[in-house]
């Protein structure tokens, strides 16, 4: 198979030396966003520090501030620190990454730019990279109007690649020595330690990408672990700029590369987790058509406050119990206007945010075994939303590296 790659070394933007890191550097926000507590406590804590905070729009936030107003805030922010020199250009590069969680030792990616011409998150694609889940269309607007107007991008995008040998990023993690350590911090709010080193000689682990891709023979180098609503409104920002641009301008132009980081499936500080559904003001006949729904063989717990814990029946097969479940509340939803649902990532934080909400309904879902996504994907199926996590709600990506896409 030949291909062009769809690999780019990014100029990455980084906050000069003097910026308190652990306070720039921010969780993706679309965690705990059932949890605002979790939010406001990071606001004071950063104060009027510089931050990806600012940079941001916590979904958290979204039904309780004015969002146009929010939007023109970030944009604000995000300007004056490429005005004030609070962003600096490191270069064209790769970023080789290290993070350290509570729970986990060590797990190692790599921040990459890639070619959104090379991505579709339509079932069925056949691009370089695709999407693991269904894509909800509603969740890019709110987006795109944040990043229309934005200089810059920053990724909470995490991608796969199927390496079982470990042949690229761990390679360049033994040679670390050899490079120059960017930052090396604590995250704030528990989310553990990153440092990063930088990569100049890209050109040897592109082709490497390459090789694998022609080794494994599925036309397949990346799948989107996490970020998938972000990535596709990348593409939906770049197929509205495309048509503005001279046919000469197109194929360099900022906005058609997205800044990811991309994690080894078989990554050893690397677990999938499921990603759990809770339910708010449902009525009584919620559970009794939840179990008809699923008519599984394996059990698994539902929890209210006021109940306690109760056994539900599900599928052995993960992909076929999220499918009947979010197509059970799909559609329970749309016949019950007054309830709503949210997604969690942690068993402890279902059960607290069940606790804080009498009525709530919290369903544990199982897990997804990740041997089995790569051969999923490139049949050319996609998994219902929300169907896996990368980690425990903390070990999600925290913003740090920035991109211009103007």
């Amino acid at each position: 198979m030949k291909f062009a790659s769809p690999i780019r070394a990014p100029h990455i933007l980084l906050p000069r030396r003097d910026v308190d890191m652990t306070c720039f550097s921010v969780i993706a926000c679309d965690q705990f966003t059932s949890q605002r507590e979790y939010w406001d406590d990071l606001k004071k804590k950063i104060g009027i520090k510089p931050s990806t905070f600012h940079m941001i729009f916590p979904e958290a936030y979204l039904t309780c501030v004015d969002s146009q107003c929010y939007i023109d805030s970030i944009n604000t922010e995000i300007c004056r620190y490429l005005d004030e020199g609070v962003l600096e250009d490191i270069g064209a590069c790769f970023v080789l990454v290290e993070r350290e969680t509570p729970h986990t030792k060590r797990r190692l990616g790599l921040v990459i730019s890639v070619d959104l011409e090379e991505y579709s998150y339509q079932k069925g694609a056949k691009t370089l990279i695709r999407a693991t889940e269904a894509t909800i269309m509603e969740r890019i607007p709110p987006r795109l109007k944040i990043r229309e107007h934005a200089p810059v991008e920053i990724t909470h995008t995490l991608f796969l690649f199927d390496d079982p040998q470990k042949s690229i990023i761990e390679k360049l993690y033994a040679e670390r020595d050899h490079l120059s350590c960017i930052y090396d911090f604590d995250l704030n709010q528990n989310g553990g330690h990153l440092r990063g080193y930088k990569i100049t000689d890209t050109k040897p682990i592109i082709k490497a990408f390459d090789s694998l891709v022609a080794q494994s023979g599925n036309d397949l180098m990346f799948v989107v672990g996490d970020g998938n609503h972000s990535l596709a409104t990348a593409k939906a920002h770049w197929e509205r700029v495309k048509p503005t641009l001279a046919a000469g301008a197109r194929a360099n132009h900022p906005a058609r590369f997205a800044l990811v980081e991309a994690i080894n499936l078989y990554d050893e500080g690397l677990a999938f987790e499921p990603i759990h559904r809770i339910v708010f003001g449902a009525d009584a006949d919620f559970v009794g058509g939840l179990k008809k729904a699923l008519r599984g063989d394996v059990e698994s717990t539902i929890y209210t406050k006021g109940g306690g814990e109760k056994t539900i029946m599900m599928p052995r097969n993960a992909p076929l119990a999220y499918r009947l479940a979010q197509d059970y509340i799909d559609a329970y939803l749309k016949a019950h206007p007054h309830a709503s649902v949210d997604y969690i990532h942690d068993t402890n934080y279902l059960r607290e945010v069940a606790d804080h909400n009498p009525g709530a309904i919290a369903i544990e879902m199982p897990s997804l075994i990740k041997s089995d996504l790569f051969d999923y994907i490139a049949r050319g199926d996609v998994l219902p939303r929300k169907t896996f996590s990368m980690g425990h709600a903390v070990e999600k990506r925290y913003y740090l590296e920035c991109k211009r896409i103007r």
